[in-house]
């Protein structure tokens, strides 16, 4: 079919899958995963190697992303935070097309954004709370007469509270979360008429927990070597009194069907991992349906598919699970740009750049203009052969959140190439990494007097960051009111 998108306005295909670590892509060198698909963009696409997030949660980072504000300035440093405008609107108005199929986590979930359509579906395993919302995954469950796996049903299990989250999927495996999206999205691709120029947001689920893979795509990670760093003595240390206090929080609660031990077993870190990487693999088959479904439906021609994450996941390293910490399992995500016939492929960019960077860098290839007002840079000049934006520092916030046990108002780490320093408000403790000799961050130098000059000059950095992001978005905040 031939394409009909504007000329020099290409279609634009945004994916994100939910807490999802870099190093889940073999093509980026970690062979032990399976993601044939993924592995495509990369050769014949751009990664961004060293990506960081601006937030340590969903969405604060989304919220983030699709505002080009850092969550300081948006306000929304936690999960459950209100947000309800993006640049979407100023896509739709320029004439794209726009429409999310899957999870974007906005506050309420059916908030417009801008977006012409929505098939909204959200957490795997939503903690209802009294607010109930029925998804587009709920209703199809409904319709086949199924009752979805969910936290009130795990907790039935004998082996719950070993299980650390890691279950299979025994319903039909086309309503896997993840596969119900991406069926979802080839439908629409399939079935609404071809309009060109598209932006097409598909929100993955998974890897999110619970961790909970189809058997079939598991079953090849059981008995594979799969790297698992152990968690040393020194390391839980150094961790300041915030972490260790989450750290025994997350054993007595179950966030997302997930109940956290202090000291797992090497074979239960194992198998928890080889379910969330299953889940990678399965997410993978979507992306080379989706990216056949483009093809057949003439957006391939002239089309920009960005493949990301909003965090990462611990799996345990560090001794912690899921996100809300600052180490590079959290922040540094897999970002991925493939436009063959627009910029060459095949490279791999380690300058530090920000995700909310791939806001400005939509809206300059769908030919609009990034608000002066945005903290965050276009990534344009880089992809088409040129710099990436010079970032010395990157930064990541995350608000006070006790329903993870996070009784500090806000931690923010500040991040160079060389050193990453985590700043928890009003506390006396923190966190200093030495990147080039401790990568893996499991030395904590805050009160090493050999590291005092990286320390300060951190802080000063930090400090200058807040006192800057006030000047660039004052406009922005005059105009919230």
């Amino acid at each position: 079919m031939p394409s009909t998108a504007a000329a020099g306005r290409p279609n634009i295909v945004l994916v994100i899958t939910d807490q999802q670590r870099y190093d889940t892509i073999a093509a980026l060198g970690h062979p032990h995963v399976d993601t044939p698909n993924l592995d495509r963009l990369v050769r014949e696409g751009v990664s961004f190697d060293q990506c960081h997030v601006t937030a340590a949660s969903c969405v604060p980072a989304r919220a983030s992303l699709f505002n080009g504000l850092y969550p300081h300035t948006t306000g929304v440093l936690r999960n459950g935070c209100e947000w309800r405008r993006s640049w979407v609107e100023q896509l739709a108005a320029s004439g794209y097309h726009c429409v999310n199929v899957g999870k974007m986590h906005t506050v309420p979930f059916e908030t417009p954004l801008g977006f012409h359509e929505r098939y909204v579906v959200e957490n795997k395993d939503r903690f209802l709370d009294g607010r109930y919302y029925f998804d587009e995954w709920d209703k199809a469950l409904a319709a086949r007469g199924l009752v979805k796996q969910q936290r009130e049903l795990y907790r039935q299990r004998p082996d719950y509270r070993e299980a650390m989250g890691a279950f299979t999927w025994d319903l039909p495996a086309d309503m896997h979360s993840d596969n119900f999206v991406g069926g979802l999205a080839r439908w629409w691709l399939d079935t609404y008429p071809t309009t060109q120029p598209l932006f097409l947001e598909v929100g993955f689920p998974g890897p999110h927990p619970p961790f909970d893979p189809t058997a079939d795509a598991l079953a090849p990670y059981l008995d594979r070597d799969l790297p698992i760093r152990p968690v040393t003595q020194a390391d839980l240390d150094g961790q300041p009194e915030a972490l260790r206090v989450m750290r025994e929080h997350n054993t007595e609660v179950d966030h997302d069907s997930v109940v956290h031990i202090v000291d797992p077993p090497l074979e239960s870190r194992h198998r928890q991992r080889a379910h969330y990487l299953a889940n990678v693999t399965m997410i993978d088959t979507q992306i080379g349906e989706l990216m056949d479904a483009l093809a057949r439906n003439g957006y391939a021609d002239d089309c920009v598919v960005i493949f990301t994450s909003d965090h990462g996941d611990c799996l345990g390293d560090h001794g912690h699970i899921q996100k809300w910490t600052m180490y590079d399992t959290i922040t540094r995500v897999p970002c991925i740009v493939w436009a063959p016939g627009r910029f060459a492929g095949g490279r791999r960019i380690d300058d530090l750049v920000q995700w909310f960077d791939l806001g400005p860098t939509i809206l300059e290839l769908a030919g609009c203009r990034p608000d002066p007002s945005m903290e965050a840079h276009s990534l344009l000049p880089a992809l088409e052969g040129g710099q990436a934006p010079h970032r010395s520092y990157v930064f990541t916030e995350q608000g006070r959140d006790d329903g993870n046990g996070l009784h500090v108002d806000l931690v923010t780490a500040v991040r160079s190439q060389a050193w990453k320093l985590v700043h928890f408000l009003g506390e006396d403790e923190g966190q200093l990494f030495d990147l080039q000799n401790d990568p893996h961050e499991e030395r904590n130098l805050w009160n090493d007097p050999a590291a005092a000059p990286a320390r300060r000059e951190l802080l000063d950095a930090l400090r200058d960051w807040r006192l800057s992001s006030g000047v660039t978005t004052a406009n922005w905040a005059a105009d919230a009111r």
